[in-house]
This record gives C-alpha cells, structure tokens and sequence, in this order.
C-alpha cells in the first residue's frame, strides 16, 4: 500500500478525468481547474469514470511521480460528483486505496499538553528521598 509519510496534503479530484492522460496532462489539470500547484509535494489523486480505478500524482523533489491502481470487486468509495477538489486526510486516504468507505473514517483530535508536567501525571515520592 502507499501510505503517505509526513504532512502531505491529499486532495481528491471529484469529477472523473481521462484517464488516457499521462502525469503531464494530470499536472495540466491541476494548475488550470484547480489552481493549485502540481509540485509543491501534494499528493493528487484522480478517478476514471469507471469507479474501480484511479491515479494520482505526486512531485518528489526530483520528479513528478505517477501511480496507476484497478481495484477489484466493487470499486472505490467516491464522494458524489460535483465540480473541484476534496481534501483528505492521512487516514481517509489510506481507506480511499484500500476501497474502505473513506467518509467513514475520522482523524482522533488530541488536545497537545501545555507544558512537559501535563504529561508526565502525578508526581510520585522517589523511595530514596524519604524524611
């Protein structure tokens, strides 16, 4: 599986592509309807009019990377079709490849400590330090 590492940024094309296009006709529709740029490292991922295919391209500081899945069975979840883009999260991403239903997934939102003691919990007596 492809598990993006990182802070990447997953968008999701809503409308279906030809998908005779190459990564540079996938980067063409990145700049010109989405207006979002092909190599700043975010990961953009494509679908066919069929529901059990997809792309997705991604620039990797040396070149623009494209990978190709047909998933068997069913096909893809896909949101409803409409015009745009949708982004994603790690995890819904990680669900879209796999063919999990990705609207189901939900990212755990963790309150980050104020200060190193909010961590560490109660403070216990050491057994050497007894008066």
């Amino acid at each position: 599986m492809i598990s993006p590492a990182g802070n990447f940024k997953i968008y999701l094309a809503s409308e279906p592509v030809d998908f005779r296009k190459g990564m540079d006709g996938l980067a063409a529709i990145v700049m010109s309807e989405f207006e979002l740029d092909p190599f700043s490292g975010a990961i953009f991922v494509f679908r066919s009019k069929r529901a059990d295919r997809l792309k997705l391209i991604v620039w990797d500081g040396t070149g623009l990377v494209m990978a190709y899945k047909r998933i068997e069975g069913r096909g893809f979840v896909w949101p409803n079709v409409r015009n745009g883009v949708v982004s994603l999260s790690k995890a819904q991403f990680e669900a879209l490849f796999e063919g999990i239903d990705w609207k189901r997934i939900t990212t755990r939102h963790v309150r980050r400590p104020a200060t190193a003691a909010d961590i560490s919990g109660p403070k216990s007596p050491i057994e050497g330090d007894r008066p």
